[in-house]
């Protein structure tokens, strides 16, 4: 299902956009005098989202994508991950993976005023991830 065209074309910038609508409904519901018909607060409020994407693979490992990599190729997916050890977060970290071993995408849209106090860690390694594919 996933391939070079879904993450540098339309298909990952729709589910992004469909996040942040999403997260600003639930703020502005549609029939409420601050409704999402386009009003400033709206707008606003949709402008200043953020978002996480979350891409798991399907052997259980998962990765949240800081950002796409250009290294050339269109046979994997190339990004920069945010890395989640405290030992890697002093530099950057890249990572290659073939489009067919992706199972999945999230994206998590937030607003700054609203994030969760606790830094929510995405693991990007299960514990014992070398014995499980024995």
């Amino acid at each position: 299902m996933f391939n070079y065209d879904w993450f540098h074309g339309p298909g990952l910038q729709r589910q992004i956009a469909e996040a942040k609508r999403r997260c600003a409904a639930k703020k502005f519901p549609p029939g409420t005098g601050s409704g999402n018909n386009g009003s400033p607060e709206y707008e606003s409020y949709l402008a200043a989202l953020e978002t996480r994407i979350i891409l798991y693979l399907k052997d259980g490992l998962s990765y949240e994508m800081r950002e796409m990599v250009d290294i050339g190729i269109n046979s994997a997916l190339a990004f920069e991950c945010v890395p989640v050890d405290e030992n890697y977060q002093v530099g950057a970290y890249v990572i290659v993976v073939p489009f067919e071993d992706i199972a999945r995408v999230e994206v998590f849209a937030v607003h700054p005023d609203d994030k969760p106090q606790e830094n929510i860690r995405i693991p990007g390694f299960r514990t014992g991830a070398a014995d499980a594919r024995d």
